[in-house]
């Protein structure tokens, strides 16, 4: 039988304190590790949220810039409201109504990546109904 346990997105970076200053200081993540296989050599860093990680390569070929990733979420409002009161100078996301029926925040790193945060509408009890 098979059976996949879960998907880990490598999203390409150029930069770690750039990338640190996006996953870690803007959208809250956690670094879990960062390798090196010697001093002065790429980077490749584990970072976690909530359930979801995410691997950042500075390794030429791991990945290419300007991936996509769609992440299934809960508490996208508050989310939201985390984020954008952090005032990070580089990118002030929205929350919008997807055709596919979700809330749905976009953000951009500092290297082109973009993740698709969104929570489905039909499961958000609090609003009563779906728009």
């Amino acid at each position: 039988m098979v059976e996949f346990q879960k998907a880990i997105p490598i999203l390409r970076i150029f930069d770690v304190t750039k990338a640190k200053e996006f996953y870690v200081g803007f959208l809250g993540f956690t670094v879990d590790w960062e390798h090196h296989f010697e001093e002065n050599t790429p980077a490749y860093i584990q970072v976690s949220r909530a359930g979801l990680t995410l691997h950042l390569s500075e390794h030429y070929g791991d990945a290419c810039p300007g991936s996509t990733v769609f992440v299934w979420m809960t508490g996208i409002e508050d989310f939201h409201r985390e984020i954008t009161g952090k005032s990070y100078k580089y990118l002030r996301p929205g929350i919008e109504t997807t055709f596919y029926n979700s809330r749905s925040v976009e953000v951009i790193d500092p290297f082109g990546n973009r993740i698709r945060f969104n929570e489905d509408l039909k499961a958000d009890t609090t609003r009563g109904t779906s728009s």
